[in-house]
């Protein structure tokens, strides 16, 4: 039997969830209550792909925020380490810790992936666009860091 967790589709409760940020504080998801989220999921911070993915949202973020989305990223590493990512790239949104996975797993965000032509079980790049009324509106998995942040854009119709 697999313990692969199903995925989110659009139109259904997004999962709320309370975790750590950079800075040890309790963020919950049910704070954005009344505004547009976007929740995404990283394998680890400071690697390439993530590095890339991260900067641009740092970069997109004033357009996404004057469009009325907040950004957040969620990954397996520990706070200090979120925070030694948040002040190396200048990150400029929440970032964080699930250490347990148990957040990725509730939006199906880890499971079988292929890496180098071989399968493997781990943190798959996912995006997820929450609703003011907390409803999922878009649920992206195995995105690509490079171009993803256009590519979302221009499905929220921000393009331009």
């Amino acid at each position: 039997m697999s313990d692969i967790p199903p995925r989110l589709v659009p139109g259904q409760a997004a999962p709320d969830f309370t975790l750590l940020d950079q800075d040890g504080s309790e963020v919950s998801l049910h704070d954005f209550a009344g505004r547009n989220v976007v929740v995404y999921f990283y394998p680890a911070a400071m690697t390439p792909g993530c590095t890339k993915e991260a900067c641009d949202f740092r970069d997109n973020l004033n357009s996404l925020a004057s469009a009325g989305y907040q950004v957040v990223g969620i990954s397996k590493d520990d706070p200090a380490t979120l925070a030694t990512f948040r002040d190396r790239d200048h990150l400029n949104f929440p970032l964080l810790s699930d250490t347990d996975l148990t957040v990725h797993k509730l939006y199906g965000a880890y499971g079988e992936k292929t890496l180098y032509g071989k399968t493997i079980t781990g943190v798959l790049r996912s995006t997820f666009v929450v609703d003011a009324d907390g409803s999922i509106r878009l649920a992206l998995y195995n995105v690509k860091a490079t171009g993803h942040v256009a590519s979302l854009r221009k499905k929220l119709g921000l393009a331009g």
